[in-house]
Formats: structure tokens, sequence, C-alpha cells
């Protein structure tokens, strides 16, 4: 389906019947609700025949028998407090129960993101996930809240109304049924049109979402190179855009919606008392019969109104729906049935032939194959594009690849449980991510195993502690989103720290020392040392000096391993790897030649 394609009425009704399950848990609840309902429609109904009881038995008969005026009088009064009381305690119910379904899907679509993997979001602007999950799901609960409840009540009081006319007069009664055909194609052409209005207006909104939170996180660069005035006339555009959506959406529900409904209820009111006006040349007319009537064709249109005024909300909810459920529909890394409880144990890592691809067209890692034995450390060098990060992303089941297969202690990565993945599989990236909350529950993630003093001893290993303890409430310092007020090397000393924590059997490092200061890189090396003992470690670096070490250096170039081999080894090939080792060291080749 397309951004802007209209739903069809099959689409919307296998929509609405997904949204009306899940209704499901709160059955008893929905019970309570009609019951309540249908004693306020009934008290609706009562009403008016009690009025006319009145007119034709007493006021035209000229009958002021003071106990019968009494009891209806009572009688009314007493309905129509009990009706106030049930439609509070309807209303109430029915709105806790819409809200407790929207929380549900709020959840669900929460969960979902956490679950989706990283091309949803290569190819998902963030700013229109977050529309999903807000904008999106608060026009669920108007469809719950407004719409259902509406829909529900004007069945409920139709039924009724429709009922107490044929106990007046059938033939009037008839005639009012042959309204609903018309009232039912205004509907149907309202919902044609309108559903590609509320597409097109749920996209522009998701778009000026989008756009919104890219100049937010990337305000630094909009002012940088002097972007505003480019931001601002995109915004703008889009934003005319959003207004003439909704200025196709007003003049549509001003034309559908209550004017030809009250051009409807008009004319039958004509109709009715022209009835009437005929008959009484026959026969007489009880005042009564004609005010009851007309009091419960009032009723009878009044719901409709309601209906008709909240068919905006149903379209622009179903519209809402369908994207929701299109984000939830999207497919997992991780096929629901894996079950699999294999354990990662020694952190043998194997590469068999892997090729990927992001889009499906360019290949960036191409027939990739190598071995990682437990307690060794491989490292990943090359120009930028060659691959290197991608390698990361496929150990770590970002993506997933479509030939060749990785294998840790001798299983296929996808025999793995993504959560045995997660927690034997420790990642420090080059730009740490911290978030809102202490410098205590950055390193502990919420991980309710680890103690206080584990936290403590994790950041003395990484030597973190030199700049907590210095802070004014140490391990209890506010972090603020992103961690901001830190600087780049502090904030990757706790990153450094929170994996430690973790203790993982596979170490991954992203680059990970770049933005620590030099003497603060030394002491995390040695840190490094002690931490890569007796784990299977992967870096990736671009200093060489920071992976001389290592049992296996492999050189990348356009997705290709095109060296390996130790850090003396491959200087002895005078290979890629050679060239990046002069320019670092600022050595000239003819120089070194001499």
């Amino acid at each position: 389906m397309s951004k802007q394609t209209a739903l069809s009425g099959k689409e919307q009704r296998k929509v609405l019947f997904r949204l009306i399950r899940y209704l499901v848990p709160h059955k008893k609840a929905v019970v309570i609700a009609l019951l309540l309902l249908i004693l306020t429609v009934t008290g609706d109904v009562i009403g008016p025949y009690l009025i006319k009881v009145f007119l034709d038995d007493h006021v035209a008969a000229l009958n002021f028998d003071t106990n019968p005026i009494i009891f209806l009088a009572v009688s009314y009064m007493i309905i129509q407090i009990l009706n106030v009381i049930i439609s509070y305690l309807q209303l109430v119910k029915f709105q806790e129960i819409a809200l407790n379904v929207v929380q549900q899907i709020r959840i669900d679509v929460f969960s979902k993101i956490h679950r989706l993997g990283m091309r949803y979001f290569d190819s998902t602007p963030a700013g229109s996930i977050v529309s999903r999950a807000t904008n999106d799901t608060e026009a669920i609960k108007d469809l719950f809240v407004s719409v259902l409840i509406a829909y529900v009540q004007a069945a409920f009081l139709i039924t009724g109304v429709y009922f107490a006319m044929f106990l007046l007069n059938p033939m009037l009664a008839l005639f009012a049924l042959v309204l609903l055909p018309i009232i039912f194609l205004v509907i149907f052409l309202y919902r044609k049109f309108s559903s590609v209005v509320y597409m097109t207006m749920r996209e522009k909104l998701s778009q000026l979402n989008a756009k919104l939170s890219e100049t937010l996180s990337g305000m630094n660069i909009v002012q940088v190179f002097r972007q505003e005035d480019r931001f601002n006339e995109e915004f703008n555009e889009i934003n005319d855009q959003h207004f003439q959506a909704m200025m196709n959406n007003t003049r549509l529900n001003a034309v559908l919606l209550r004017p030809v409904i009250d051009l409807v209820y008009f004319i039958a009111i004509i109709l009715i008392l022209t009835f009437f006006g005929i008959t009484s040349f026959s026969t007489a007319v009880e005042v009564g019969m004609i005010y009851a009537f007309i009091t419960y064709v009032s009723r009878f249109f009044d719901p409709i109104n309601q209906v008709m005024e909240r068919l905006a909300f149903y379209q622009q909810a179903i519209v809402a729906a369908s994207r929701v459920f299109e984000l939830l529909d999207d497919p997992e890394i991780e096929p629901s049935q894996i079950e699999s409880k294999a354990e990662i144990k020694e952190g043998r890592i194997e590469f068999n032939n892997v090729t990927f691809s992001y889009d499906g067209k360019t290949d960036v890692l191409k027939n990739i194959s190598f071995t990682v034995n437990p307690g060794e450390t491989v490292a990943l060098v090359g120009h930028t594009g060659s691959g290197k990060s991608s390698i990361i992303n496929l150990l770590m089941r970002f993506y997933e690849f479509e030939q060749g297969d990785i294998i840790i202690d001798g299983k296929s990565i996808k025999s793995y449980s993504k959560k045995e993945l997660r927690k034997k599989l420790g990642l420090v990236l080059q730009d740490s991510f911290l978030f809102y909350g202490t410098i205590e529950s950055n390193i502990r993630l919420f991980d309710g195993s680890l103690t206080d003093n584990a936290v403590v001893d994790a950041a003395k290993f990484v030597q973190a502690d030199q700049f907590i303890e210095k802070l004014p409430n140490k391990y209890k310092q506010k972090v603020t989103e992103r961690g901001s007020t830190f600087s780049s090397g502090q904030r990757q000393l706790i990153a450094f720290a929170r994996t430690v924590a973790a203790n993982p059997k596979i170490l991954i490092l992203d680059e990970a020392t770049a933005a620590i200061d030099t003497e603060t890189e030394v002491a995390i090396q040695q840190s490094l040392e002690k931490m890569r003992k007796g784990r299977t470690t992967i870096a990736i670096a671009h200093r060489l000096s920071t992976i001389q070490d290592a049992e296996q250096i492999l050189v990348l170039h356009q997705g290709e391993i095109v060296e390996r081999g130790t850090h003396q080894q491959l200087l002895e090939q005078k290979g890629l790897y050679h060239k990046m080792y002069l320019l670092q060291n600022g050595i000239v080749e003819e120089n070194v030649a001499k």
C-alpha cells in the first residue's frame, strides 16, 4: 500500500475488526457498559411516552386527577435523574475501556520498535516512528472514546426509537425507515472520499515530525553551516501541504456531514407534519401523538448526527490504525518461533563466505571468511566504507545476511536467541550513548543482579572512577539526555564500565578509544588487555598503534579481505596495511627504503 493510497472498504473493515479484538481482555467491562447503555436508552425512549400520556389523557381530555399526574411527574423525574447517573457511569466505563485499549496498543508499538531490525530504522525517519507511536495512537484513542461509544449508543437508541415509533404509528415508522438508505449513501460517499484525504493528512503530519526531529537532533550542524533558511523553507512547504490536506478535509466535512443530515431531518419533519395535517381533516389527531412522534424523530436523528460528526474521527482513526498495524506487522530480525536454549560458552567465531548488501543491490561485504579462536583478538582495519562496521552489524544481528553463515561455538548465529546474543556479546561504539538518569543507572542499565560494589569495580577497572569521584554526587551524578554535560572521553569511559559490568564472553570494539585523549588511552589500553583475557575480541581501529598486539589483523578494501596476518607480517608484505602504517606515522616511503 502506498503512503497516500485510500484504504478500500475491505481494508477498513479489517483494521476495525483488528482494533475491536483489543476489547476481548475487557469483555466483562464491555458487557457492564453495554447494560448501562441499554438502561440509558430505555430512559430516553420512555420519557417522551410519559409526556404523550400526560398530554393526551390529562391535558387534552381535561382530566386533572391528582394521583395519576403526580405518578407521571414523579416517574418522569426519577427516570431523568437515573438517566443522568447511569449515563455518567456508562460514559466513565466506556472511557476506561478505551484508555486501557490505547494504552495496550502503545505498549505493543513501543515493544515492537525495540524488536525491529536496523533496516527499518535506516528507511524510516525517527520523527515518522514517533508520529506513529504518539499521534496515530492518539487518533485511535479518539476512535474508542468518541466513535465506537457513539456508534453503539446510536445503534441502541435508533432501535429503541424505532420500536416506540412502530407502537405509535407503523405507517410513519415505515416512512422513517425509508430515510436510512439516503443516510447510508451519504456515509458511503464520505468514507470513499475522506479516506484519501486522511491518508494524506497523516502522512504530512508524519513528515512534519520527521523534519522537526531531524532539525533538533542536528541543530549544531544546521547553525554551523547556516542552513536555517533552507530548513525553514522545507518545513514551510510540508506545513503548507498539511494545511491544504486539512482544508480539503474541512470542505468535505462541511458538505457531507451535519448539513446534509440536517436537510434530511427537516424534510422528514415537514413530511410528518404534512401527514398529521392531512389526517386531521378526516379524524382527530392527538397532540401527545404529534409531540411524541416529533420527539422520537428528533431522537432518531440525534444519534445519526453524532455518527456523522464522528465519521471524521472514524476515518482519521482507521487510517492512523492502519499505519500503526503496518509497523506492528513489520518482520522482526528474530522469528518468534526461535526458542533456542543454546548458550555461548567458548566464544569461537567463524565467518564462512558471508556476503551482505544493505539495499539488496550493492554488496558491501563479499565472501568474508575468517576465524577467531576463544580468547584471541582480531582487528579490522581499512579505509572508510571498506565494510568494517558491516561485519560488526552482522555479528550483532542488527541485519540479516543473504549468503554464507556466521558460526559461534559451532552453531549458526541464527540458532541463538537474541537474548543470548545480547547477553554474551558486549559492544562499545565510537559514539557512546548515555541515557537520562545517573552514572550508576547507566553503568548498571537496570540489571538487578549487579550490586553497587560491582558498578564501582567496573568503573575502577576502566579508570572511570578518577573523574566520577570528583563529581559532587559521584555515582549518583545526574546524566542529561545523551550525556551532553560530559566530555566525549568521559562518556566513553562510562560506556566501557557498562560493558565490563555486563561481563560479556565476546567483546566488540568499534573504534572505542577514538574519543579518548592520548593519556587516558594508554590507561584504557592497559585495562583492555586485562579485559580481553579469556574473551574473544573483535576490534575496529583506525589508529594502528592500538591493535599491534592482535593475534590477527584483517585488512578490508571495498568489502573484501585483501590482507591478513599479525602486525609484523603485514608490514613485511608491503601492501595496503604497510601504506596505512607509513601514513599514520608520518614516514615517507622513499626515506624508509633508504
